[in-house]
């Protein structure tokens, strides 16, 4: 009878295993805003972005080291904003929606397109199911300031934005969607002065940004360049 009870036990615990869930998998999400204007920039003494591709290569860069720390399986999606690459495309003569799509396919990407800045929120918060794949990493590529995220920074205006994520939006954020130990940084100007701070009241998960300005750079990861300048969370 204690040997009957002991098969009935395991057979219990054998079809509860294959019931169990599959292990949750994480998504990083890589955002990429877009490049400004020769028309807005060019009388500027210190212009941004001579090369469209600033925000894209310093995402690919940090992208192909993630490739090789987390392997060619791992869910890596990338969030750009589109209309900065299509305008910048008339300036360039070249098409280089199709050209951030050949990143796509080199380094096995997830690409969503966005315009206003409440899709990032959406996506993430919904863009996966998020009781299963949570937000593993977030980096921000792009023009920012001490409280925003600016996508398309003298793009549509000089030296402003009509698409962005604004520090005091922060809180639309799901704070449930992050991984425990989620790792995430802004590249941009000035995150760590305010929205740093922000971001941690708002999500519980600490967000490493730069005191003073960036630099991006084409063969490395953007730099500081401020005197005084220093990455902080």
């Amino acid at each position: 009878m204690k040997r009957l009870w002991l098969v009935v036990l395991f057979s219990i615990f054998a079809l509860a295993s294959q019931g169990a869930a599959p292990p949750t998998s994480g998504e990083y999400i890589i955002l990429v805003g877009g490049p400004s204007m020769y028309q807005w920039e060019k009388y500027k003494a210190v212009p941004h972005d001579h090369w469209w591709a600033n925000f894209v290569r310093a995402a690919r860069l940090r992208t192909e080291q993630l490739r090789t720390e987390l392997g060619p399986d791992a869910k890596i999606t990338w969030l750009v904003y589109r209309q900065g690459y299509e305008d910048r495309a008339k300036q360039e003569h070249q098409d280089l929606i199709s050209l951030i799509g050949t990143v796509r396919d080199k380094l096995n990407l997830n690409l969503i397109w966005f315009g206003p800045g409440q899709e990032v929120m959406d996506y993430l918060n919904k863009g996966q199911p998020r009781d299963q794949v949570k937000v593993s990493g977030f980096e921000f590529f792009g023009h920012s300031n001490r409280a925003c995220f600016m996508f398309d920074y003298s793009n549509n205006i000089d030296s402003a934005c009509k698409s962005w994520l604004h520090d005091s939006e922060l809180t639309k954020i799901n704070r449930r969607i992050f991984a425990r130990h989620a790792y995430i940084k802004s590249w941009g100007c000035h995150t760590g002065e305010e929205m740093s701070k922000k971001w941690y009241a708002a999500t519980g998960t600490r967000m490493i940004g730069a005191i003073g300005k960036t630099q991006f750079m084409m063969e490395e990861l953007p730099i500081l360049v401020s005197e005084g300048g220093k990455w902080v969370n």
